[in-house]
């Protein structure tokens, strides 16, 4: 579709939605796959002004009943039947309890139409809250982040001025677009004028087909991606998309390991982000950073992003040490839907506390280093799971790595490699670990005391993001 189709579509379905009764601040929640009818839904509702609540279609009951009760839907498109599962069912069931339940619409096959002419005018405030994003739930309920088109344009603005596309680009959409990634990416594409390939449901060998086909020139997701991208291209002679020039995404930091194989095989670089539901872009690799700062960096700053680093007694951090990233701008989240979680969400400056850990190197660039809660504190020493991690990545046996803090009456903590093996690979031995720890320079305090390879893939959420709480859990 170009960019007038898609502004004509979406003004018809604008006024379908219209006359079924939607309209400013009407709260609706979408479950919808990765495809042009959910961005046209997401634009039409946007168009109408309404509160809309995209929720990332692998969720269940769970998450999506707490989503629609917190947020008063009145409106929830589904799938229908899709996938082996049945949306439209689950959305009933979830409302069957609830005071005002929700109309529930099949919102995959046949979109409402109407006539544009009786649509009001376009939305011309843009800092009024309008989109309801949810932090997945692990241990408690999901978050309810608050977005407005302001703070939404202005991530994906800066994700665009980092990338440095252009109308001779072809991106691609692999992840689910109900993901705070979806507007980054639509706006970044808006702003720079190139199109996307979006793929409804990713297999890696579908979607370098596809991308193939469409002459895709940028690619990626997240780390798990970038392998599963990289497999796939050594199993042809010859580069398996001819014009590729860039792998770009986000998610949890890389390992560099994986970002010199991508450059050696494939001879693109991997131009890695850094962003949260909350704040949607933090920091971005460009096509024009260094090697160094590609491999082993989440990239500098966005444009209008300030990033700072407290250290753990609160004050500033210097360049090279380690503290809590504290981020502000114009693309922060406007709060909370539960008031009560913003209390302790900023400082006093009125910075949000990510949570996570990280360096802001002398060149301005920023190197995560893990989590305030993935700290191993092993005999009242405080251990970086993400270092050892990417020890355990410059091995041929490992496929993908966790490193995991496990309860321990002499230690308080004990280091636990979990590791899923490469195939065709011998298992991991507990000596060839300790040796790779040792060769790396690791102080021996640092060295996995346990090994465990983990039986298939690593559990992940809808994002890829590895659950480590599922490991600790399974090997306590």
């Amino acid at each position: 579709m170009s960019c007038r189709d898609v502004r004509d579509e979406v003004e018809e379905v604008a006024a379908g939605l219209q006359a079924l009764g939607i309209g400013e601040g009407t709260a609706v929640t979408w479950v919808l796959p990765t495809r042009i009818e959910t961005v046209v839904l997401s634009f039409a509702l946007s168009r109408l002004q309404a509160i809309q609540n995209p929720i990332i279609h692998i969720y269940r009951h769970r998450e999506v009943g707490f989503c629609v009760a917190q947020t008063g839907a009145q409106f929830v498109f589904t799938p229908g039947e899709w996938g082996g599962f049945d949306y439209a069912a689950m959305a009933a069931e979830i409302s069957a309890d609830l005071p005002d339940p929700p109309r529930v619409i099949d919102g995959y096959h046949e979109l409402p139409h109407g006539d544009p002419s009786t649509l009001p005018p376009p939305p011309s405030d843009g800092d009024t809250v309008r989109w309801l994003y949810y932090t997945s739930g692990t241990t408690s309920d999901p978050k309810g982040v608050k977005h407005s088109d302001h703070t939404l344009l202005a991530a994906g603005t800066g994700l665009a001025m980092a990338l440095e596309a252009d109308e001779r680009d072809v991106g691609t959409i692999a992840f689910p677009y109900a993901h705070i990634g979806g507007p980054d990416y639509i706006v970044m594409m808006l702003v720079n004028g190139f199109p996307a390939v979006l793929i409804e449901k990713f297999t890696p060998a579908g979607a370098v087909e596809a991308y193939a086909a469409n002459d895709a020139t940028i690619i990626g997701g997240s780390t798990a991606f970038y392998q599963m991208f990289l497999t796939e291209d050594q199993k042809v002679d010859g580069p398996a998309l001819p014009r590729l020039r860039l792998m770009a995404g986000g998610g949890a930091p890389k390992p560099p390991e994986i970002y010199f194989e991508v450059k050696e095989k494939m001879g693109v670089p991997i131009a890695h982000g850094y962003g949260m539901t909350e704040c949607p872009m933090i920091c971005q690799g460009s096509p024009s950073d260094t090697d160094d700062q590609l491999a082993h960096t989440e990239g500098a700053p966005i444009h209008g992003c300030r990033v700072d680093i407290v250290a753990i007694d609160g004050t500033p951090a210097a360049p090279g040490e380690e503290g809590e990233v504290r981020v502000s701008g114009p693309m922060l989240f406007k709060g909370y839907t539960d008031p009560s979680l913003d209390v302790d969400a900023f400082d006093e400056a009125g910075r949000f506390r990510t949570g996570d850990l990280a360096v802001m190197r002398d060149d301005g660039h920023v190197t995560l280093t893990g989590r305030v809660k993935d700290i191993i504190i092993r005999k009242g020493e405080n251990i970086s799971a993400k270092e050892i991690e990417d020890v355990l990545y410059t091995l041929p046996q490992v496929e993908n790595a966790a490193v995991i803090g496990l309860p321990d009456d002499e230690r308080g903590e004990m280091v636990c490699a979990v590791v899923e093996m490469a195939k065709g690979q011998a298992p991991l031995t507990f000596e060839q670990m300790v040796a790779a720890c040792e060769a790396a320079g690791l102080m021996r305090q640092k060295t996995p005391e346990r090994l465990e390879i983990h039986d298939g893939p690593l559990p992940r959420n809808a994002t890829m993001k590895i659950l480590k709480h599922e490991l600790r859990e399974l090997y306590v």
